[in-house]
């Protein structure tokens, strides 16, 4: 690898992760005088604190930023480059603009593949520890407020409750039907349906099932059953947050089980499986489009290239914004709904790119 190389390599990294290593430093500051109540009343270990807490709530704002200060490091130290005519000069030796752009390549994917390897392995991890000290001494306990569920819990096998209760573990108004060649075979119906966690099994109180075969018809009634079902407790605790504890693989076999429930949150859950990998991506997306906004010698300097730089990066989260509401909201599929803003703001980078000074 050439000096050029290591120079260019060096800067970037250099000033993106000093960068990032500051903005992380007043975020925990701001976060830490926000929960300090928290932590005082609930008698929070100072090892916890910074161990269970903060440790691993660093590599989560990292990769929420990556991206971010990606761009802002290509624009500060390639604004740099140019006012001091250092660009010019390495254009001029007889190096090609694309050759130029090599080692912003190198560098964006080494960015890109580490922020896929945050999202998908390493913060699920971080995130679970996160999320067991702030159920302890900063949130809430959690309230499962459903009402009227409905799901597939195998196929052709529906459960419903009117009600669940997640702190006593107790359904209301149970109903569990099984279709066979669309025909109703078996329905039970239920006052309660309570989760044994000895036992680990459901106990149906005050019981109605009626069972058909043909023109056959069996009734059955009684007090209390115990039944075993493909449902358990944990199903009526997830919230949204939960699946940022999940990894690459875990991710989408949740998903693919919540298809079956006919989960009304799948959407969600498919924008930040698709989130996963745009990310990434937007590192090479934005790498692109700062260095050709950047490379460019101009009245204003530095100044007027962070800030058109600032204004196009708060565009593009804009815009991922808005797609994400479409999708989860709307009727805009997930995946298109994440992929959108790179797509078009690598149009944008390839633009900038041609009219380039080379």
């Amino acid at each position: 690898m050439k000096k050029l190389d290591i120079y260019i390599i060096k800067k970037f990294l250099g000033t993106f992760f000093f960068s990032i290593s500051l903005l992380i430093v007043i975020v925990v500051v701001f976060d830490m005088s926000e929960k300090i109540d928290d932590f005082i009343e609930k008698e929070a270990p100072l090892k916890a604190i910074l161990f269970s807490y903060y440790l691993n709530f660093i590599p989560y704002f990292v990769n929420l930023f990556v991206y971010l200060f990606t761009f802002i490091a290509v624009i500060f130290f390639t604004s740099k480059m140019a006012s001091g005519s250092e660009v010019i000069a390495i254009l001029s030796s007889g190096i090609s603009f694309w050759r130029f752009l090599w080692p912003y390549f190198l560098s964006a994917v080494f960015l890109g593949i580490m922020s896929f390897y945050l999202a998908n392995f390493l913060i699920p991890r971080t995130n679970k520890k996160m999320m067991a000290f702030e159920k302890v001494y900063i949130r809430n306990p959690y309230q499962y407020r459903e009402k009227d569920i409905h799901m597939q819990i195998v196929p052709g096998t529906f459960v419903y409750m009117e009600t669940y209760s997640n702190q006593a573990n107790t359904g209301y108004k149970f109903s569990l039907e099984q279709f066979k060649n669309n025909r109703l075979v078996y329905k039970l119906n239920a006052d309660q349906i309570v989760w044994d966690s000895i036992t680990g099994i459901w106990k149906i109180k005050n019981y109605f099932i009626r069972k058909t075969d043909g023109r056959n018809e069996i009734l059955l009634n009684g007090k209390v059953k115990d039944t075993v079902i493909n449902m358990n407790p944990a199903d009526f605790t997830l919230i949204l947050d939960d699946i940022k504890t999940m990894n690459f693989s875990e991710l989408r076999a949740f998903i693919a089980k919540e298809k079956l429930k006919g989960s009304m949150n799948i959407k969600d859950y498919e924008v930040e499986k698709h989130k996963r990998i745009a990310f990434p991506f937007a590192t090479l997306v934005l790498t692109l489009i700062g260095v050709s906004i950047s490379s460019r010698k101009i009245r204003g300097g530095i100044g007027m290239h962070l800030g058109l730089g600032i204004a196009i990066t708060f565009s593009f989260i804009l815009f991922l914004q808005i797609s994400t509401v479409f999708a989860t909201r709307g009727n805009l599929t997930p995946w298109i709904a994440v992929w959108i803003p790179n797509i078009l703001f690598g149009v944008l980078g390839i633009y900038l790119l041609r009219i380039a000074p080379k």
